[in-house]
């Protein structure tokens, strides 16, 4: 009786509607709150390590899953939940958000902000979100739409919304926002699109406007905000504001309790190409740099630039993380950075200074970097100056949004690593066309004799991919785990000397922290790109991860998958788990309709601007990923209405913008043509692969016969 009454006074404590508040005293403890995971990267230190070791390197084989929680969609999903006390909070695609009993994964409540699907044309990669922040009784999040919104922990319900961007200006959120010293802080995203970046502070409690850094300076006529913009101005050259200038704060923002400093990760150009951008040179401050603010007031107080006046998309919103390593016999208290231009930055918190910068993976722009003076040594020819130039890493980086971990116990840093270069063709400035709505990156990547050259490179090196783990005392890899696939997921390092990390080819894994030996696999059966987590209920250890396709590299890249696109979902696991995931059916695949006439120009001319307007959703080539309809696999109904789906907006409500701004009838036109002969070609080819799966399994059969009766004849002999 006396068991039954604190089981059900623990369950009463933990219920949602009495939960504790999230103050400012618990944030600051968040790193010895070994229950809980309070804050996008668990503590403020943003290291994604959690000290609870019931599953280890000796139980991990144990692992098995808890529950799993289906969303209502298909897009992307890259939330790193919050857990608090119990219950599980995450958001997905279009903004909507979920609680969720973290020990059954039942359902406590869902909001969901009635985002504009319009929003979509200025989304760079999926209409997607990163997660939540919380602050006493609220969660927050920011939306694509621009608005950032308070929500009641317990009921799911809007406290307040507030306007952080211009509504009729190309601006989406997708990252998740930060919290501390009672405001809530949120940049936005948008640069390809021809917008300003920015970072905006509001009050947690009642969501009023507190102050706003801008990252790069406006038009000069206009007068400077403050004395950092004026300084960064003396750095651009030509009407850089004509295009945005870039610079957008889409991913991290740590704060730093110990210097009471808040970083900004600061993104690329816009465009990309820095003599369209600005034409007469300089280092274009604050593009790709770490900045820091005064969390109170916005005041600039310092800034580290990684990559000046970048030309290759190269960003620093990656994610920081803050350690206390060994440095030259004395502890220093550091920034860890892996951002994409393909070096481990090693950062004094205090003053910004350039302590290391070392490549975690293959770099041609640069041959390395000057310490004293913290800039890099560039490589000639490396800037695509009126020559294409192959380089290292792709605009894609070394380490894009997907969370690394810092783990104390082994003093390594675990990184996503992505080891691929690009070709790339620049785009003459008289004949560069600014298109508010849509990608301006100022080089080319569509035509024929682009393809020809970056598949004849990718021959030379193929893209790799790894989880690596770096030591950045002795500045280098302590080792390296190879994956079959390019562009994996987050990851977390727990106290258990394990590191965990899902794949893009669905699976979900356990690694021996120390060494890379692989411990554990689990089938997913969908993509895994998201940072897991770790959390305790009722004393039991859990794992728990997103789970869904996505993301610019596989959307855009695309590929087949065997099965269909299930719901993305939340996996939680723990020791001897029990559930098992539904099956997930065979990909629908309906043969393509005739194809149009269409001359060898015609197509080549749907091809151009298919991979211009229509790739970085549905895949170059037309190859998706699924998680957005692979255009290759079309129902009839959708051929007898593409034009009115592509012109006129007749899925816009649904998701899919309109081209009419750009295109026109005949475009489209090619553009139909040349899907429709993609969606030929993947028929032809998978027609024979069957034949040829047929005749390899009537020849295994065969095969499996004739051993059969020698085995048989053998035991007769014998």
């Amino acid at each position: 009786m006396r068991s039954l009454l604190l089981l059900t006074l623990a369950c009463f404590l933990c219920s949602p509607a009495l939960a504790k508040p999230v103050t400012g005293e618990r944030l600051l403890a968040a790193d010895r709150d070994a229950d809980n995971w309070l804050s996008h990267g668990r503590d403020y230190s943003e290291q994604r390590y959690s000290p609870l070791a019931e599953v280890n390197a000796g139980t991990v084989s144990e692992l098995g899953l808890a529950w799993y929680f289906e969303t209502d969609t298909r897009l992307g999903l890259q939330t790193t939940p919050l857990v608090i006390d119990g219950v599980m909070y995450f958001t997905g695609a279009w903004n909507t958000a979920w609680a969720l009993d973290a020990a059954s994964g039942e359902l406590l409540w869902k909001f969901d902000p009635d985002v504009a699907r319009s929003k979509s044309i200025t989304a760079c990669c999926g209409a997607i979100n990163r997660g939540l922040a919380a602050w006493g009784d609220l969660l927050f999040m920011g939306a694509l739409d621009g608005r950032l919104i308070a929500i009641d922990r317990s009921t799911g319900q809007m406290r307040w919304s507030t306007q952080t961007t211009d509504p009729a200006e190309p601006y989406a959120i997708t990252g998740a926002p930060r919290v501390a010293r009672g405001k809530v802080f949120i940049g936005n995203g948008g640069s390809e699109f021809g917008t300003r970046g920015y970072v905006s502070a509001y009050d947690a409690a009642t969501g009023e406007f507190a102050w706003r850094f801008y990252t790069v300076p406006g038009n000069p006529a206009d007068g400077f905000e403050n004395e950092a913009m004026a300084r960064a101005a003396e750095t651009w050259s030509g009407e850089w504001w004509r295009y945005g200038g870039g610079g957008t704060v889409w991913d991290s923002i740590v704060y730093d309790p110990e210097f009471n400093q808040l970083y900004l990760g600061v993104g690329n150009g816009a465009p990309h190409n820095r003599r369209i951008r600005s034409p007469g040179g300089g280092d274009n401050l604050f593009l790709t740099s770490i900045v820091a603010v005064d969390p109170d007031t916005g005041e600039y107080l310092w800034h580290y630039q990684q990559v000046p006046g970048e030309t290759w998309d190269y960003t620093a919103s990656q994610q920081m993380t803050l350690a206390e390593i060994p440095w030259e016999g004395a502890p220093r208290k550091v920034i860890l950075h892996a951002p994409k231009a393909g070096f481990v930055y090693i950062i004094d918190r205090a003053t910004g200074k350039l302590l290391s910068a070392e490549p975690y993976t293959t770099v041609t722009w640069a041959s390395g970097y000057d310490l004293d003076s913290g800039r890099p040594r560039e490589n000639p020819g490396q800037d695509y100056a009126g020559e294409p130039a192959m380089v290292f890493p792709s605009a894609m980086g070394g380490h894009n949004w997907h969370p690394m971990a810092y783990s104390p116990d082994t003093g390594l840093l675990y990184i996503p690593e992505l080891d691929m270069g690009m070709l790339y063709d620049e785009i003459a400035p008289i004949d560069y066309r600014h298109l508010k709505r849509h990608y301006n990156t100022g080089y080319e990547m569509s035509h024929e004799s682009y393809s020809q050259r970056f598949t004849q490179a990718m021959l030379r090196h193929l893209p790799k991919s790894h989880l690596l783990a770096w030591d950045p005392v002795r500045q280098q890899a302590a080792w390296k785990l190879p994956h079959p696939n390019i562009h994996n997921g987050g990851v977390l390092a727990t106290g258990g000397n394990l590191v965990f990390q899902g794949t893009s080819d669905g699976r979900f894994i356990a690694v021996q922290a120390d060494n890379g030996e692989l411990l554990w696999t689990f089938e997913a059966l969908n993509s895994v790109m998201a940072g897991p987590v770790s959390y305790r209920v009722n004393g039991e250890q859990y794992i728990a991860v997103a789970v869904g396709r996505g993301g610019a590299l596989t959307m855009n890249t695309g590929r087949s998958y065997p099965t269909g696109n299930p719901n993305n979902r939340i996996m939680a696991f723990k020791l001897g788990g029990s559930a098992a995931l539904p099956a997930t059916p065979a990909a629908e695949r309906p043969a393509p309709p005739p194809q149009p006439e269409a001359t060898a120009a015609d197509l080549e001319q749907g091809r151009t601007a298919f991979n211009r307007y229509c790739a970085r959703c549905h895949g170059a080539d037309v190859v998706g990923d699924g998680s957005i309809p692979d255009l290759r696999y079309l129902p009839a109904v959708w051929h007898e209405n593409f034009s009115a789906v592509v012109l006129e907006g007749l899925m816009e409500q649904a998701g899919m913008p309109r081209f009419d701004d750009v295109l026109d009838s005949a475009q489209v036109g090619q553009i139909h043509a040349y899907v429709i002969a993609r969606a030929h070609e993947d028929h032809a080819l998978r027609q024979e692969q069957g034949w040829l799966a047929a005749i390899k399994d009537y020849a295994t059969d065969i095969s499996a016969r004739v051993a059969a009766w020698l085995v048989r004849f053998q035991v007769r002999d014998d």
